[in-house]
């Protein structure tokens, strides 16, 4: 059993609406802008080669769905769907992921589920083999997005994965189709029912914490509901991940796949042991865990 790290398309985004109400001067610092002010951002996935007998993929990024204009607006940077290309250099097709896990269906996170544009085609599923796990609570809030994240959902990708007859909703820490190989938490402050996937001593912190600045507590996205329950959330979610040395994995972090969380003198987090890749780690059992 084998972790990998797996680049899926890339972005640049607004870097004010990435850091909420910090000034530029703050975050500017971390990342550098564009002339448009924009900052670059990686969709990453985490794979689990062979969990149980089974290719298990955490998220599957933006993809390459959207017509050109949309990718333009959007800031998505390679025309081609990046992800099917990481998964040939570990030895896999999409056609051979056993299950497809995603923390929530936003699009810049459930995008690569869906084939890569074609003019006058309609959006299809791939991962024909997979079950796709999804957090019950998110589910019905992308069936009912309200107004403020409309625009984040793929209605036709709700309607695929129904159709598929492979969609399990997951509302408890674990799901039927993975057991306990796969702990599950559940965080409301960036989109109601956000589910964030712990195992081999990773955990996939999503839009919890999209990356290495992010992790400190006053640090929120301007993309997020609940900027103050987030926090909240945060807090305590680090404070655990702290206490059992379960290592941090960032989606949308350009230059880090995988962190060591710290603590200093004056309670505030940050990292340290940052990996770039993660490449065939050895899965290690969940602290705790039965």
């Amino acid at each position: 059993m084998e972790l990998f790290s797996l680049i899926g398309n890339s972005q640049q985004l607004d870097g004010g609406a990435m850091f909420g109400n910090a000034p530029r001067a703050l975050w500017s610092r971390w990342i550098a802008p564009d002339e448009q002010n924009r900052i670059p951002l990686a969709c990453r996935c985490l794979l689990a080669k062979g969990l149980d007998g089974r290719n298990v993929l955490f998220e599957t990024g933006i993809g390459a769905f959207f017509e050109p204009a949309l990718r333009e607006r959007y800031g998505v940077v390679e025309s081609q769907h990046v992800l099917l290309d990481s998964l040939a250099a570990v030895g896999l097709t999409h056609e051979e992921i056993d299950v497809v896990v995603l923390s929530h269906l936003h699009f810049d996170h459930a995008g690569g589920l869906l084939a890569a544009w074609e003019a006058d085609q309609p959006l299809r599923l791939l991962f024909p083999n997979a079950r796709f796990v999804v957090g019950a609570e998110h589910w019905r809030r992308a069936l009912e997005p309200h107004p403020r994240d409309r625009a984040s959902f793929i209605p036709e990708l709700q309607l695929l994965l129904e159709a598929s007859g492979r969609l399990e909703l997951v509302d408890g820490e674990y799901s039927q189709t993975l057991g306990q190989a796969v702990h599950f938490s559940f965080s409301d402050g960036h989109t109601p029912g956000l589910m964030l996937a712990e195992v081999g001593g990773v955990v996939f912190c999503a839009d919890l914490i999209p990356g290495r600045f992010w992790v400190h507590l006053p640090i929120t996205m301007g993309y997020d509901r609940w900027p103050e329950k987030l926090i909240d959330e945060k807090r305590v979610f680090l404070e655990d991940k702290l206490a059992r040395d379960v290592r941090l994995f960032f989606t949308h972090d350009h230059d880090c796949a995988v962190a060591q969380l710290t603590r200093d003198e004056r309670g505030r987090f940050g990292t340290t042991n940052e990996q770039r890749v993660l490449s065939g780690a050895l899965l290690q059992p969940l602290a705790g865990a039965a």
